[in-house]
């Protein structure tokens, strides 16, 4: 599919979208896969629900979100001097500097301060604290898969419709308490804000956005069969628009080389260790991760995409894995090689961003049993959904083998709806795609 094909698509997708608000009795829900332009759909909105004058209100789930979006609202209706944007914030915010910079943007601690902004937007947690008369007439909820339903729950009464844009691959939301005590109830506070919603209102229609943006030819058929079996996307772009290459060869090849040069050709490469039972730490498996990001440094990587040829720096390379241990012992790797402006995080924290290449730790690497934290599908699809060029997947060997030998068989509970994709399903998908790119390092 050509770029300007997915653009005609995307855009007869919001139409779609538009359309559907327009009769909606409560609100619209939009799927979007990785990188299919959650932002600009919301942005798009505002502007189109602002022009038909009406005060939007904007919901997101972190203060980094809700700073992108008012940012992005602030350069789209930047054309109208009277159209103003309210940053609603605790009263220890700092505006940063990229908000700073929009003359029409305005923060504040109150709504009361913002009576004149056209668009308000802030987190949940903060719109939660409003009181108010009279409901907005519209809210746009973002990244609403990771919303939990209470949040919704405590924001409801501020506005009479909603546009809930979300990724329905991704995590859910996080709870740190015990939830047995609510499973089976519709109003189950831990499940998502739009699981609970639809379970409310069967008549809130669903629609989905059909492409990404960020995922190359090589990742979006591989991601969309093993995280979205029922919402299947394609790449917006070609393998022709996408190329990885490197200004230094190598000579007398490692398997760090082999791996990059395999990512570089095929999008994907599974940097494969000796089989072996570790700790969450294992030695070898963080120093690939970190001499992988050196490597491709050093070796002066290039991404040529349809934004033009562009180096591969430290900060366009993200290392993630599932817990915060690993995360500490892969930084003080990465800081040993030199390299400390490579990004490391967990799969929670590098959920919503996007880089050209992203090197992953296999949550099940090295593992005795595979539990089902780490057999989350959301885990593992936020994992190798981040890059624009190439993932490379840093495991033991046996991984096919420990999910063999623990099936899924997570407990049935009635009234609690099975949820797809399954786990298990998805870590196999992906393994037996990564076999065909496998490097094995001794």
């Amino acid at each position: 599919m050509s770029i300007q094909e997915a653009a005609r698509r995307a855009q007869q997708a919001t139409q779609e979208i538009i359309t559907a608000m327009a009769t909606a009795p409560r609100g619209v829900v939009v799927d979007s896969p990785p990188g299919a332009g959650k932002s600009t759909l919301v942005v798009r909105v505002a502007g189109e629900l602002v022009g038909q004058g009406h005060r939007v209100m904007v919901i997101a789930q972190t203060n980094e979100q809700v700073d992108d979006l008012a940012g992005a609202l602030a350069r789209s209706l930047a054309h109208d001097s009277e159209l103003r944007v309210g940053r609603l914030a605790a009263g220890t915010y700092a505006t940063p500097q990229r908000l700073a910079v929009h003359a029409n943007l305005i923060a504040a601690k109150t709504t009361g301060e913002l009576d004149g902004c056209q668009v308000v937007a802030s987190t949940a947690a903060k719109w939660a604290t409003v009181k108010t008369d009279a409901p907005w007439p519209w809210a746009i909820v973002d990244e609403a898969y990771q919303m939990r339903s209470d949040l919704l729950l405590r924001v409801a009464g501020l506005f009479e419709k909603a546009l809930f844009v979300g990724d329905p691959g991704q995590l859910d939301p996080f709870s740190t308490v015990e939830s047995d005590r609510w499973l089976g109830l519709s109003w189950d506070p831990t499940r998502s804000a739009i699981a609970v919603m639809l379970a409310h209102n069967n008549d809130v229609p669903v629609r989905q956005l059909p492409v990404s943006w960020r995922l190359p030819a090589s990742a979006a058929p591989v991601v969309s069969a093993a995280f979205y079996p029922f919402s299947p996307f394609d790449a917006a772009t070609t393998d022709a628009d996408r190329q990885l290459g490197f200004q230094t060869a190598a000579f007398g090849k490692t398997a760090i080389d082999e791996t990059l040069d395999m990512a570089a050709s095929s999008g994907w490469a599974l940097h494969e260790l000796p089989a072996g039972h570790k700790p969450r730490t294992d030695r070898e498996a963080v120093a690939a991760c970190a001499a992988l990001a050196a490597r491709l440094l050093r070796r002066g990587a290039v991404a040529t995409s349809e934004r033009g040829d562009a180096p591969v720096t430290a900060d366009r390379i993200a290392i993630g894995s599932a817990h915060r241990d690993q995360v500490a012992a892969i930084r003080a790797e990465l800081a040993r090689l030199g390299c400390d402006d490579v990004i490391a995080d967990t799969s929670n924290r590098l959920q919503g961003r996007e880089f050209d290449v992203t090197i992953v730790l296999h949550p099940l690497s090295g593992r005795r049993d595979a539990t089902a934290f780490h057999l989350e599908a959301g885990r593992l699809c936020v994992l190798a959904s981040r890059h624009r060029h190439a993932c490379i997947v840093v495991a033991r060997r046996g991984i096919p083998e420990l999910l063999d030998a623990h099936p899924s068989a997570e407990p049935m509970h009635l009234n609690v709806p099975v949820k797809f994709p399954d786990g298990w399903e998805a870590h196999q998908s992906l393994m037996s795609h990564l076999a065909r790119h496998r490097i094995q390092a001794s």
